[in-house]
């Protein structure tokens, strides 16, 4: 097997066959899993404010039908994930968000000192650490609701601890993902590739030079 750095070189060596020239990143599974969760997660956002932002709570009313969203919602949000597994392109990227190797330790110590040394495959570290981090939240987010939603099935202390818990994910949930969404805004050909599935070739080169040589038998279009 090729160390990172001979992949690395082994992509900048490979000429882009033409200007404008495309790379495939995601599958139409891979993007239909992505916004749906996005979508739900959103929802669970919405109506967690209309729960607990008084002036939402005024301009929306309804609280019970409020807290039905939002308890279905979230118990939801871990459906398309299992549900996309049947995609074997999204569990190989899984599988690439669970690897970690030196050039990811590089791309943090470089992102902390602001540097340009950032090697990557297919996602960066940033990007790892960030799925990482939300698949726990998730899975805490829902255990803790039903705690909150099932009262019968832990004592008041348990269920006390799951509220504060679950308040104070919540909001930690907001912030990064509000950070995620700002990390997007800041990278058009990140957003476009989510949307249509592919990336400028130049694009996919400079921010994933690890990434291209394992794909590009594959993954060349236009």
């Amino acid at each position: 097997m090729r160390r990172p750095s001979e992949r690395a070189a082994g992509w900048r060596q490979t000429p882009v066959r033409a200007a404008g020239a495309r790379v495939r990143r995601f599958t139409p599974a891979q993007r239909w899993v992505h916004r749906a969760t996005a979508t739900l997660m959103a929802v669970c956002v919405l109506t967690a404010g209309c729960l607990y932002l008084p002036f939402l709570a005024e301009l929306v009313g309804r609280r019970a039908l409020m807290v039905t969203v939002h308890e279905w919602s979230g118990l939801l949000l871990p459906a398309p994930l299992l549900l996309g597994l049947a995609s074997r392109a999204l569990r190989a990227d899984l599988t690439r968000l669970n690897r970690y190797g030196p050039h990811d330790r590089r791309w943090l110590r470089s992102a902390l000192r602001r540097g340009s040394d950032r090697p990557a495959g297919k996602f960066n570290a940033g990007q790892k650490l960030y799925a990482a981090w939300l698949a726990g939240a998730v899975l805490v987010m829902v255990g803790t609701g039903l705690l909150m939603w099932f009262t019968h099935l832990a004592p008041l202390l348990w269920r006390t601890g799951a509220t504060f818990v679950h308040d104070w994910l919540a909001l930690a949930l907001i912030v990064v993902i509000a950070g995620h969404v700002w990390r997007a805004y800041g990278d058009p050909e990140a957003r476009r590739g989510m949307r249509t599935g592919t990336v400028d070739a130049a694009w996919a080169r400079r921010e994933h030079p690890l990434w291209e040589p394992e794909e590009e038998p594959e993954r060349r279009v236009g």
